[in-house]
């Protein structure tokens, strides 16, 4: 009894332990993400990251000129049949041009956490 007591608690927090370094992980990942499009501003706050194997999420908050707090979240869902695009909910598939802009930032995106990130691992 007490062994599976003791297995069941270490495997919690395993689980734990590897969710919490998952979370890590992606926000890491999604600082690096942020500035694949060049230097954020002050007072800005820029991500970009691969959520998983058919999401991507561009996160962005900023304070417009009345000093309102403004969020904007794109996120984009890689289909078999193109890419979706949903913005406050409202989903649009990407043109072709925005298809590629989106393709070199997952590009860049990859290339630099892969050296800034995960290069250790190797």
């Amino acid at each position: 009894m007490i062994d599976r007591l003791f297995g069941s608690v270490l495997s919690a927090r395993s689980r734990q332990r590897r969710a919490d370094l998952y979370r890590n992980l992606i926000r890491r990942e999604a600082k690096i993400g942020g500035e694949v499009f060049g230097v954020v501003a002050p007072g800005h706050h820029r991500e970009f990251f691969c959520l998983d194997e058919h999401t991507w999420v561009w996160h962005e908050e900023w304070k417009d000129t009345q000093g309102q707090q403004q969020l904007r979240v794109t996120r984009y869902d890689v289909r078999p049949d193109g890419i979706l695009k949903s913005q406050n909910g409202q989903y649009t598939k990407l043109s072709i041009a925005e298809a590629d802009r989106l393709v070199k930032a997952a590009e860049l995106y990859t290339a630099r956490i892969g050296k800034e990130l995960y290069a250790h691992a190797l």
